[in-house]
């Protein structure tokens, strides 16, 4: 009798929250700039007067749910935006579609404040990832008036920029090749061109840019150590606008339109419109001008970087993109190194809104492609590709509390690498492998909203080795309060990419792609491994903390174990020694960042303490990018009667990193051909006798102070004309890049580079 009564009252319990469930509606929606017609990300949605809300996601997307039937004002707000309401109507199990257009705020008011982003900071995870706005990179001082990503990306915590000539970017301890670069879908296998001043992206078609620097979730996979994925925007709707700028570094053309104008409030708004871009440098033409007091008078690089997009919208918000590109660097090093790459992409993204149904359904397909080429005093060929596909489909539910996203993926590259090594072997590797995977993330507010957990699985097959790849994941977030919250994040994370370039190499332009050999190695244990996955796992916490108004405090200390990873085998001999070995690894640190944003001024300081090794075996050593501590400071202000002024300084200090001590020198004679070589009368060239301990030594500190100074020029409606004047290392500091062993030279990073740019938007 007892159960039948329980059984009775949770019967009693279930009816009636069918009965509550079944008396709410749902509202969902896009949020839009009224000027442009563009999506406005993270914009704060509320229905007036009540606890329900949503904030859009990148792709201006909101979704309020279970909201008991009744009339409502629903109200958007955002950052430099005036407040928007519409009256809406709720009704019982019905799906209400809702657009949401909000305007430019015509005045500047000092105490507002948005909680878009800080509603998200409570109920996102979000663990060591860092969105970034169009509107941020802006702030930094820009190189010859044009700022770009990389820039900016160089000043985030954890990240690890190696030289500003042919540097490579490293995120907390993982190597460029375990760091995926996505532009809308498309992999990008080279997001940086020789000059380390630019990216391969243009600025101001970027709508956001989100880095996860470690214990990201399983929807993300293909890289052990980080991810960065690039949204562009859609285009204006309404008009064609644009931007011409020129400089001493560089030019380019920026274009935006409608195919298929926005009618604002029609029957049938569908709407289409494109984007595109053109940017070339012209610096190892220019230096010989500007900059003739640089050694050689020359800067010898140049690129050219080619994007468009197409855009289509419909009237329930559903949307399809096509987008591609073509980019193109070379670069010639001490006139005996011509090392050139080019890459091209094409993909299409799509969001599906179905009328009544709870589900988002979104996806892509991409192909891209890469070429890199060297060409050293010795002609010997140094050549490698990789072309590869990668396409999925996601499925989203959301809920009062949470939401539910699931999907499926698959990818394929092939490759080829041709390259000679310095005892004369050469080595030629052909591949193509195909992955398979799936993924289910499942995020929801416990304890009243203030505990929010964020699980996530992905199971991976990789058909070349082949084995399966079980990752699981954890996102873990306590709001103590509104002002100071808690946050952990861990995972398994493996990948099916490595590179021919060895983590001891100081200076190393040339990066060969490859898939993990599939003959059998053996591990620093000299036991059999059952697969040549690089494999990693992550740990991360930290605290997030509302100082005062407008200054935020972020701290992070990270875990990355390297349980597994593939390096070219820098000992290789003969023929017989396999030319890869497998290395384990360990990274791990803290980051402190201070944050200060109010009206006019933006202030952003970052400390990261870091320790990075790897073991091949034989001894465990610092990799060439293990920089022990890193600081960077910026600063923008914006002042002038309308604040057309703006000014802008950013200072970098970082240890030095390690290299290998040479004990002495030997003649290097050649024997490739054999018993038959005349080793008596050959001249031989002058080979290095590199010390026992591996990067034992340290390079002295380096540290860079570059300003900005940029005049607004309002010329008409749409129309301005903006002038900067900026320096790069402003104090002319001497950083080493390398030292030249053989010739008993050092080589420096870029010496002080003045600049003066002027653009015109329309």
């Amino acid at each position: 009798m007892k159960y039948i009564k329980i059984g009775a009252c949770v019967l009693v319990f279930w009816l009636m929250a069918l009965t509550v469930a079944a008396q709410t509606g749902d509202v969902r929606g896009f949020v839009y700039d009224k000027t442009s017609g563009e999506p406005v990300l993270f914009a704060n949605v509320i229905l007036e007067g009540t606890t329900y809300g949503s904030v859009a996601n990148q792709d201006g997307f909101f979704s309020i749910n279970r909201v008991p039937a009744g009339d409502y004002v629903i109200q958007c707000t955002y950052l430099g935006y005036d407040t928007t309401k519409v009256n809406i109507t709720i009704k019982a199990n019905q799906i209400i579609n809702q657009k949401l257009y909000i305007e430019e705020s015509a005045i500047l008011l000092e105490s507002l404040v948005i909680e878009g982003e800080k509603e998200e900071q409570k109920t996102e995870v979000r663990t060591s990832t860092i969105n970034i706005s169009p509107q941020q990179i802006q702030k930094i001082p820009t190189i010859g008036g044009e700022p770009d990503l990389v820039q900016y990306l160089t000043v985030l915590p954890g990240v690890i920029l190696t030289g500003d000539q042919g540097g490579q970017l490293y995120i907390r301890g993982g190597s460029q090749i375990q760091t995926k670069v996505m532009l809308d879908g498309i992999t990008v296998y080279n997001p940086f061109h020789s000059i380390g001043l630019f990216s391969v992206f243009e600025t101001d078609l970027l709508s956001n840019v989100e880095v996860m620097t470690g214990g990201f979730n399983a929807e993300h996979s293909g890289r052990i150590s980080a991810i960065i994925d690039l949204k562009t925007r859609e285009g204006n709707k309404k008009r064609v606008a644009g931007k011409i700028s020129a400089n001493p570094f560089l030019s380019k053309v920026v274009l935006e339109g409608p195919i298929i104008k926005l009618k604002e409030g029609a029957e049938d708004n569908t709407t289409a419109s494109f984007v595109m871009s053109a940017k070339t440098s012209y610096l190892d033409q220019s230096s010989k001008i500007f900059y003739s007091y640089i050694e050689g008078a020359e800067l010898p690089y140049n690129f050219t970087d080619l994007y468009g997009k197409a855009s289509f919208v419909t009237g329930n918000g559903s949307k399809m993109s096509l987008s591609g590109f073509r980019y193109g660097d070379n670069a010639r090093f001490q006139q005996q190194s011509n090392f050139s790459w080019d890459s091209w992409g094409i993909g299409s993204q799509f969001v599906l809104v179905p009328g009544q149904s709870k589900m988002i359904i979104d996806g892509q397909f991409s192909y891209s492609d890469y070429n890199l080429q060297l060409v050293e005093a010795d002609d010997q060929p140094r050549f490698s590709s990789i072309g590869g596909f990668n396409g999925g489909v996601n499925f989203s539910y959301f809920y009062p509390k949470g939401d539910l996203k699931y999907g499926i993926d698959m990818s394929g590259f092939s490759t080829e690498f041709e390259f000679v090594n310095p005892l004369g072997l050469r080595i030629e590797e052909n591949q193509f492998t195909t992955e398979i995977g799936g993924f289910l993330k499942y995020r929801t507010e416990l304890m009243n909203s203030r505990l929010i957990v964020d699980p996530s699985i992905r199971i991976n097959y990789y058909a070349s080795l082949p084995t399966f790849a079980f990752e699981p994941r954890l996102g873990l977030k306590y709001n103590v309060n509104n002002f100071f919250r808690l946050k952990a994040a861990a995972g398994i994370y493996t990948q099916n990419f490595i590179s021919t370039k060895s983590d001891q190499d100081v200076v190393n332009l040339f990066t060969g792609f490859l898939s993990s050999p599939e003959a059998t190695l053996r591990n620093i244990d000299g036991e059999k491994e059952a697969n040549n996955l690089q494999r990693a796992f992550h740990g991360v916490a930290g605290i997030e903390a509302d100082l005062t108004e407008g200054l935020e405090l972020n701290l992070e200390g990270y875990y990355k174990g390297f349980t597994q990873l593939v390096n070219v085998n820098r000992n290789k001999l003969t023929n017989q020694d396999p030319n890869y070995i497998i290395e384990e690894g360990a990274a791990y640190g803290f980051d402190v960042v201070l944050k200060y944003d109010v009206k006019d001024l933006y202030l952003w300081g970052v400390y990261s303490l870091g320790f990075v090794n790897r073991n091949d075996g034989n001894q465990i050593y610092p990799p060439h990018f293990d920089r022990r501590h890193n600081m960077n400071f910026l600063a923008s202000y914006n002042f002038g009667k309308n604040s057309d002024w703006e000014a802008s300084v950013r200072w970098n200090l970082g240890s030095g990193f390690p290299f290998t001590k040479t004990q002495g020198f030997f003649e290097s004679l050649d024997f490739t051909q054999g018993i038959d070589v005349d080793y008596i009368s050959q001249n031989g060239e002058l080979g290095v006798i590199y010390a026992d301990e591996i990067n034992g030594g340290r390079l002295p500190y380096y540290h860079r102070l570059d300003a900005s100074i940029k005049k607004s020029f309002v010329l008409g409606l749409n129309t301005k004309m903006n002038v900067t004047a900026s320096v790069t290392n402003v104090y002319d500091r001497k950083n080493i890049f390398y030292f030249d062993r053989i010739r008993y030279d050092r080589i420096n990073q870029l010496p002080i580079l003045p600049s003066l740019g002027v653009s015109f938007s329309f």
